[in-house]
């Protein structure tokens, strides 16, 4: 097993270019056919069509063309593996030129422009440093504008405590408000199994917090 705690950048470019070359999108443990809670919650949340949307770590996720087929225009994905993000470009074909696609790790991630809405499924929990996820939080606060809104899919406390050979967080409800509290108020949570490929069911929270301002 590889120690989260210790890659560095590189390494985890490394492992998960691997994976993304060495798999098929169906095969990850991660995989969705839809992304029902978190279509569910964004819906819940009646944003515009014209929302400034990024999701963080979706990789060859399929939220993007679900929400490109309901109409959004302003959509952003980011990930550390440019595999992953060639293998979503090549399935979108010409609608891909209708998503920004961003090569960039988590905790290193700098863009010019505010988003309304933050979504990470695939990255939180594998921060496992206190000083990576202050640090993530704190880059999550900065690109949200006012108001803005987190959605985050993590493993939850009966969850699984590795993903793809790296050590994981888990949270409860509690602890992950709480974690969170000094730059996002929560606004509701949902706990959900996903099923993998593999019959293996993971549990995990999705949260929704608010930006606040500090």
């Amino acid at each position: 097993m590889i120690d989260n705690n210790t890659m560095e950048n590189s390494e985890r470019r490394q492992h998960w270019e691997k994976i993304y070359r060495t798999k098929e999108t169906e095969e990850l443990s991660w995989f969705q056919e839809s992304p029902t809670i978190s279509l569910e919650f964004i819906d819940g949340l009646a944003i515009p069509m014209t929302a400034r949307i990024i999701d963080m770590g979706g990789g060859d996720s399929l939220l993007a063309d679900h929400l490109l087929a309901l109409g959004y225009q302003h959509l952003t994905v980011a990930d550390i593996s440019e595999t992953a993000l060639n293998k979503a470009r090549i399935r979108l074909g010409a609608n891909a030129d209708n998503v920004n696609w961003i090569r960039s790790e988590a905790t290193n991630f700098r863009q010019p422009e505010g988003y309304d809405l933050w979504h990470d499924r695939a990255t939180f929990h594998f921060l496992t440093q206190e000083d990576e996820i202050d640090n993530y939080l704190k880059i999550v606060h900065q690109h949200l504008n006012s108001e803005g809104i987190l959605l985050l899919g993590t493993f939850s406390d009966r969850g699984p405590d590795q993903c793809s050979g790296l050590p994981v967080n888990q949270y409860s409800e509690i602890s992950l408000a709480k974690r969170l509290e000094k730059y996002f108020e929560k606004l509701s949570c949902k706990v959900a199994d996903h099923h993998t490929p593999g019959g293996t069911a993971q549990n995990f929270l999705y949260c929704c917090f608010r930006k606040k301002e500090l």
